[in-house]
């Protein structure tokens, strides 16, 4: 398997370089014979090139089998005419990568941040390539426009493609796991966009009768999410509100530090944390690693399903396992209750996958 590496922006490099001993850790166990290729993007692209991205590095992430992207200074990238382009934006967009899909479980050892959450296991599905994102919503240029110097119009795109794609992507997922589907979506005000959502999804659920399906409000959803995280398996739901709520099931199971998160296509797929560069700890060896490492054992486990290849999916499984053991042990960052540093912390981790 070709991997493309682009350790990115802030703590981007520390907890890449975690990953990459983890990757190799888990190559050199189950004969994956991974073959990294490192290059750059972000800031140091940006210096190097005159652009955060480069149509070259494209074109070698379509010749290779995935992409690990590593956080990037996104918020500081305002004008794409100065070769300021959003890493994580190109990629989905120029790949197609309409599925983003983050799990968020609960670990023994790490507090619960909230008493009586309880213990949790699920996923949310996001489209990943429309919606209320004014950068990949029309074909030149953003979808917001600037009225008058007062008034801001943002418009937001809803396709029936990207609805039944999704949809089948989250109850072809919850077929693998519990077979439970909830639908979240805002359609007593979004009526048309999300009501189009909302039908497609039902529609898909046709062709899976053994999923539970049932649906929530946006808003609903956040407090029963909260409440009661256990009830939920896979949740299927569009950009903007899949951004929101997999940021609250990551944190809480006890960190944004353990939200690993695939972008995904048919043929084409990039691992990337859940979280930003964080440039006020960089440099400091403090960063979680953990985001990124669970990130790219799901682009390990998308490759072995994609080409039927069981080692693969098994490098996976023993990784996410290696991290709950890990996370027990305190053999993790302080802010899921450790006692190691960055990079200690991905050494810890490679040599425990390594020894099995």
């Amino acid at each position: 398997m070709k991997i493309i590496v682009l350790p990115g922006d802030g703590i981007g490099p520390e907890t890449m370089a975690a990953t990459v001993a983890v990757l190799q850790a888990a190559s050199a166990r189950f004969g994956l014979a991974l073959e990294l290729t490192h290059d750059v993007a972000g800031h140091e692209s940006l210096r190097r090139h005159g652009a955060t991205v480069t149509a070259e590095l494209l074109e070698k992430v379509r010749r290779a089998d995935g992409l690990m992207l590593g956080p990037m200074s996104t918020y500081e990238f305002k004008d794409e005419a100065k070769g300021e382009i959003n890493p994580s934006k190109f990629f989905r967009k120029s790949l197609d990568l309409f599925a983003n899909v983050r799990p968020a479980r609960t670990y023994p050892g790490i507090p619960a941040r909230l008493a009586g959450a309880g213990s949790f296991d699920l996923v949310v599905v996001r489209e990943n390539t429309e919606g209320f994102y004014s950068d990949r919503n029309v074909e030149s240029g953003g979808s917001e426009m600037l009225i008058t110097p007062d008034v801001v119009i943002s418009l937001r795109r809803i396709t029936r493609l990207c609805c039944e794609r999704i949809a089948r992507t989250a109850f072809d997922l919850a077929m693998t796991r519990r077979r439970h589907v909830t639908i979240v979506h805002k359609a007593n005000v979004l009526k048309i966009g999300d009501g189009m959502f909302i039908d497609i999804c039902h529609a898909v659920a046709r062709d899976y009768p053994e999923v539970v399906v049932d649906d929530f409000i946006v808003d609903a959803m956040m407090a029963h999410v909260v409440r009661d995280p256990g009830r939920f398996d896979v949740i299927v739901t569009t950009n903007m509100f899949g951004d929101i709520l997999s940021d609250l099931t990551a944190e809480l199971s006890g960190s944004l530090g353990l939200g690993g998160s695939l972008n995904s296509a048919a043929d084409h797929a990039m691992g990337q944390a859940a979280h930003g560069s964080a440039p006020d700890i960089a440099g400091q060896d403090s960063a979680n690693p953990f985001s990124l490492i669970l990130s790219a054992g799901m682009l390990l486990g998308w490759f072995g399903q994609r080409h039927g290849k069981a080692q693969f999916l098994a490098a996976r499984r023993a990784l996410e396992g290696a991290v709950a053991e890990a996370i027990a042990a305190g053999e993790a960052t302080r802010d899921v209750g450790g006692r190691l540093g960055t990079r200690a912390a991905g050494q810890a981790l490679a040599q425990r996958l390594a020894r099995g």
